[in-house]
């Protein structure tokens, strides 16, 4: 028993003077001299970026969607979000994924503050990930928390994992989608958000 618990728990996180002598290894096995003048603060500012890459896992994306407003006037239709803009990282190759996110939801009684489904998409942007992950983690977290009619998030995006490495296709994207509620049970809902985010392209 004590064996398995060992093994479950979360590794200890290293601290900034170990990851700073982790980036000098990886410099110095791709053939380089950590010591040469350029490459000296480059340790300290590739853990510095990783501070802002992988910020999400600092995050909460469910406290972003707790604050709601039910004044609505009665307003029950579709509210999409739509080319939300992210960077990701692979977490098979760590290879930047870039792409945008479209987000919509059929409200029951509440609805969020737009600027909330933005971030919620960027704190699981900023993990690594793998998008079909993503994608089902952003729309599965607006349906848990806003218990809305209907969720749809659909995601486009390119991986350099597979454009600047292996079989170098640099023309391709890759768009996955994720519909919950009426989205996925009603055509017409569906068709309808998914020309909403299709529109004047």
């Amino acid at each position: 028993m004590a064996t398995t618990e060992k093994t479950s728990r979360k590794p200890r996180r290293p601290s900034r003077k170990q990851a700073e002598e982790a980036i000098r290894i990886l410099l110095l096995w791709a053939g380089e001299d950590p010591r040469r003048e350029g490459l000296l603060d480059t340790p300290k500012r590739v853990v510095t970026a990783y501070e802002d890459w992988f910020s999400g896992y600092k995050e909460d994306p469910i406290k972003f969607m707790k604050r709601t407003f039910e004044e609505v006037e009665g307003y029950d239709e579709m509210i999409v979000l739509r080319d939300i803009a992210f960077e990701s990282h692979c977490e098979h190759h760590m290879a930047p994924i870039i792409g945008r996110a479209h987000v919509g939801y059929l409200p029951n009684n509440k609805v969020v503050g737009i600027s909330k489904l933005a971030r919620v998409v960027e704190a699981f942007a900023r993990r690594f990930q793998v998008q079909e992950k993503m994608t089902a983690q952003i729309a599965n977290c607006i349906w848990n928390v806003l218990n809305p009619k209907g969720v749809g998030v659909v995601i486009e995006a390119t991986h350099q994992c597979m454009t600047t490495r292996g079989i170098h296709k640099s023309e391709v994207s890759m768009v996955t989608s994720q519909m919950l509620g009426t989205f996925r049970k009603d055509a017409r809902t569906r068709a309808e958000f998914l020309d909403m985010i299709d529109n004047q392209r």
